[in-house]
């Protein structure tokens, strides 16, 4: 049994109502969100998804409710985000591209903070073939956004950094217009080292207003608590010796594992397939 199939199916997403990705985008496409974090033992999780059935719905793709994440994260040489995150700095940003491997769709993305301390994502949908690379639309579209941001950074002076890879079931509250995801199966790579989550831990995330949601005070009540965990900060903090100790080292080195060997390629689906509810 693989990781992503331990996570799919541990989850019993199929006790959920489908939703639609329009329906889900209509109601809560959150380019300007609070996140707030949460690491889960996989049937703390699974207590947690059941409970919010009657609130939230699963992302259903024609019957499949999970879908394949393929992030590479763009950074500079001297690791300009991966400082700015590690040190709290006001003007945070990321770049990435992110492939939706079942689906051949692929964006780039930058996120920024605003001056409230929310998440900000401006994405750019571009051809699958451009996945781990910034062409020069996506040149383009990263100068001007980092340039909005009041952030000093061209993408001249990006490359790539890190490799996340990931299995995500997406829920939402059509009601309240707020999202959550569930993450398992999570590798971050960097030339031949791989940091993995401990299968056994699910990464969960809740997306909306600045106030609590009620995924959030149901979070707390079964006893879990936020926690500061960027997976691409994580993952190079792991696979980097030299890095500078930071607030993350002791959660990565309690829930990672890293080594050294030939990073797997290739983007093999990884999905449940369940009929809608």
């Amino acid at each position: 049994m693989t990781p992503a199939f331990s996570f799919t199916a541990g989850l019993s997403l199929s006790a959920l109502r489908g939703a639609t990705l329009a329906e889900v985008d209509a109601a809560a496409a959150l380019q300007h969100r609070t996140d707030r974090k949460y690491l889960l033992p996989l049937d703390q999780a699974r207590t947690f998804v059941r409970l919010l059935a009657d609130s939230h719905r699963v992302l259903d793709l024609a019957g499949r409710r999970t879908t394949s994440y393929l992030s590479t994260y763009f950074d500079t040489e001297q690791l300009a985000a991966w400082h700015a995150h590690v040190q709290g700095r006001r003007r945070r940003w990321k770049v990435r591209t992110r492939l939706y491997a079942e689906d051949g769709l692929c964006r780039v993305e930058v996120k920024t903070k605003d001056g409230r301390g929310a998440t900000v994502k401006h994405a750019l949908k571009v051809p699958a073939p451009a996945y781990g690379e910034l062409d020069a639309q996506a040149t383009e579209f990263v100068d001007g956004v980092l340039e909005e941001a009041g952030i000093a950074v061209t993408a001249e002076e990006l490359a790539p950094a890190a490799e996340v890879r990931y299995v995500r079931a997406a829920l939402a509250d059509l009601d309240h217009g707020t999202r959550v995801t569930l993450d398992g199966a999570l590798t971050c790579h960097h030339g031949d080292r791989t940091a993995a989550l401990d299968p056994a831990h699910v990464l969960v995330e809740t997306k909306g207003g600045a106030r609590p949601a009620p995924a959030d005070r149901l979070l707390l009540r079964l006893g879990g608590r936020p926690v500061s965990l960027s997976k691409y900060v994580v993952g190079r903090s792991l696979l980097t010796p030299g890095l500078p100790d930071n607030d993350v080292r002791h959660l990565a080195r309690t829930h990672f594992t890293a080594r050294t060997g030939t990073a797997q390629t290739g983007t093999a689906p990884l999905f449940e397939r369940t009929s809608a509810a």
